[in-house]
């Protein structure tokens, strides 16, 4: 009975997501305007453009001179962290949720692991999930940055950028920040901080 309430629960969300959702289809590249290649889009939202996901966090962090990635899934934003400890770059995240999407079959808790980790592989535009969707994976995932076992930072496309936490435990980007992350500021090595839910 359970999974049933759970599943219909889910299904009600991703109807609401789906109706409250101003999504198109445009091939429209988010990447800094100096850069002159063309990168597409999987879909534009305007909704999540216009937010200052910079203000949601610190501007400064000790990050012990080393570059750190910061996840606060209480205010759904990611921020890029230099040596110095200053943020050059944020976003929107979409973290792992406190119920997990139906097809996460039996586990409770999807929320994306807590703590201080480091950046163990690194993926193209062709990454994916070798679990989810169940039960043959193969759900993109592109631009991933693996940090705490089958969690990553990844590319979705904006049409599952939400703000809240609902994944299976990846943290969802825009795709052209997760290609920026990708090839300009992540690598194997790097630290990423996933600061605790709100109870």
């Amino acid at each position: 009975m359970n999974q049933l309430l759970l599943t219909v629960r889910w299904i009600l969300v991703f109807v609401l997501v789906s109706l409250l959702c101003s999504c198109n289809t445009t091939m429209k590249s988010q990447m800094d305007p100096d850069e002159e290649e063309d990168h597409p889009v999987y879909t534009d939202n305007p909704k999540y453009d216009s937010v200052n996901y910079e203000s949601r966090l610190p501007h400064y962090l000790n990050t012990g001179g080393q570059k750190t990635v910061l996840i606060d899934p209480n205010v759904h934003a990611w921020g890029a962290y230099n040596e110095n400890g200053e943020l050059i770059r944020a976003g929107i995240a979409t973290a792992g949720g406190a119920i997990c999407p139906p097809d996460a079959d039996g586990e409770l808790d999807c929320r994306t692991g807590m703590g201080t980790f480091h950046v163990t592989s690194l993926g193209g535009e062709d990454c994916y999930s070798k679990t989810y969707p169940r039960p043959k994976g193969g759900g993109l995932m592109p631009f991933c940055m693996y940090f705490n076992n089958g969690q990553a930072l990844h590319g979705s496309p904006d049409n599952i950028l939400l703000e809240a936490n609902v994944s299976h435990g990846c943290v969802r980007m825009h795709i052209p920040d997760a290609e920026w992350m990708r090839y300009h500021f992540a690598q194997v090595g790097t630290k990423v901080i996933v600061v605790p839910y709100a109870e």
